[in-house]
């Protein structure tokens, strides 16, 4: 994915800046699921590993929220190149996150989503908890949780 394509993953106000991913990347570098195409990267997510049972704004920002041995994957980004979006790709990589979270015994995935995309990640079986307490660029985002 080149760094224009990349930027279109989520408006600027709400997207982690090049110095926050290189903070993830060196404070949890097994929590980053790639899918390629060739040379291009199609879609990643990435995140870090926490007790708590929901995402804070201060987890995108704080990669001191990492901790290899907790309960719950957090998840922080998906993101899809824009020319590789609606191709599954995604999906591919969302189950390979849930399935690597079971195998590591966590107790679940955590994430926060806009309302318009709740019916997607319910596919996966994550349930709404409602209103999230977040207020990532003053927006309204809702609680999900996959437990196992």
């Amino acid at each position: 994915m080149n760094n224009r394509n990349w930027k279109k993953c989520y408006p600027p106000n709400e997207a982690a800046t090049k110095e926050e991913y290189y903070y993830r990347l060196l404070s949890y570098p097994d929590h980053f699921w790639l899918l390629r195409d060739g040379n291009n990267i199609t879609a990643f997510i990435n995140e870090p590993v926490t007790n708590y049972d929901t995402i804070y704004d201060e987890m995108n920002h704080d990669p001191s929220f990492h901790h290899e041995d907790s309960l719950y994957q957090a998840i922080l980004g998906v993101n899809t190149d824009p020319l590789y979006q609606n191709q599954g790709y995604a999906s591919k990589i969302m189950k390979q996150v849930i399935s690597d979270a079971k195998k590591q015994g966590r107790k679940g995935c955590i994430l926060i989503c806009k309302k318009e995309l709740i019916a997607y990640y319910q596919k996966f079986g994550f349930k709404n908890y409602g209103i999230s307490k977040s207020s990532l660029a003053n927006q309204t985002w809702y609680d999900l949780k996959l437990l196992f």
